[in-house]
Parts: C-alpha cells; sequence; structure tokens
C-alpha cells in the first residue's frame, strides 16, 4: 500500500533520533513514472529499514484516472517478486507538499514550477512508458529502480548513524 500524502520534516526529538527524509515523485499523470518510483521507493524504503527515517509522497499536476495499464503489468513482473500497481489510484500533489520535501524527483514531463531554495528538485528526464511497447516500457521501469535506487543510496548516507 502506498503512503500518498507527506509528512513535514521533523528535527530529532528525544523519541526520534533521527529526522524524516522526504522524498517526493511527481509527473504530470501520476499514472506511470512516478507510481513505479514510488512503488520502488517503498520497496528501498522497507529493504534498508528506514521505515522511520524516509517517508514518500507522490502525486500529478494533472491526474490521470487510473495507473497506466502497461505500468500495473511491467511493475507485477518487477524483479523481487513483482509489485501490485492495481489498487493505486493518481493523486494531485500540492505545492505545500513538495515544499515539505527534502527531494523531489519530477519525471521528465513536469509541468511543475516549484520555487524552494530548500528542496532539491531533480529532472530524472525519463521517456513515458505509456503507449508504449512492452520491451521499451520494461527498460524504462528497469531506469526507475536503479534511479531510486542510487537516490536512497544518497539518502542513506546523508542520514545520521543509528
Amino acid at each position: 500500500m502506498t503512503t500518498n500524502t507527506t509528512h513535514d520534516r521533523q528535527e530529532p526529538n528525544e523519541d526520534d533520533t533521527e529526522p524524516t527524509y522526504t522524498l517526493g515523485f511527481v509527473c504530470v499523470q501520476n499514472a506511470g513514472r512516478s507510481q513505479m518510483a514510488t512503488a520502488f521507493a517503498e520497496r528501498e524504503r522497507a529493504k534498508r529499514g528506514l521505515e522511520d527515517a524516509v517517508e514518500i509522497t507522490t502525486g500529478g499536476t494533472h491526474p490521470a484516472e487510473s495507473v497506466h495499464d502497461i505500468v500495473v503489468e511491467i511493475m507485477a513482473e518487477a524483479d523481487g517478486g513483482g509489485i501490485d500497481l492495481s489498487d493505486r489510484t493518481p493523486r494531485e500533489i500540492s505545492t505545500e507538499e513538495l515544499h515539505a520535501c527534502d527531494v523531489v524527483a519530477t519525471m521528465g514531463c513536469s509541468t511543475l514550477e516549484l520555487d524552494a531554495d530548500d528542496v532539491d528538485v531533480r529532472d530524472w528526464a525519463l521517456d513515458d512508458p505509456d503507449g508504449a511497447d512492452p520491451e521499451t516500457a520494461k527498460r524504462i521501469r528497469d531506469t526507475v529502480e536503479e534511479r531510486v535506487t542510487a537516490l536512497f543510496d544518497e539518502v542513506e548516507a546523508d542520514l545520521p548513524s543509528a
């Protein structure tokens, strides 16, 4: 199940030894690349045991009605047992949510205009899997997974040691 909300960044306190690091994955429709990135980020967060340290949000500037069929299909075949996106619904993301992020990855199609000095906005410039043949869509999926893994390598290096 995806966490389609974001939380304000939190500073360490007596009960929380690690700050929350917030990642946002955004595209226009929130129906393809950003959904894949979010799913891979959730899996990577769990694999690394960072559930208490990393928040994940996703959305689009003009969300679609549903996740693209090709994306649901190719994610079900992803390495590591597949990921079910059939129950996910694209959603609109607010400027407030984006401002609460440490890093926002746009997928190459975003109409996002975020003017925030404290948010690292990265354009991953990925092709759209919607309408692509299955092999092309799988290559896009694999690139998304590689970029999410690399982002988590950076995040993990930035977090204080446990």
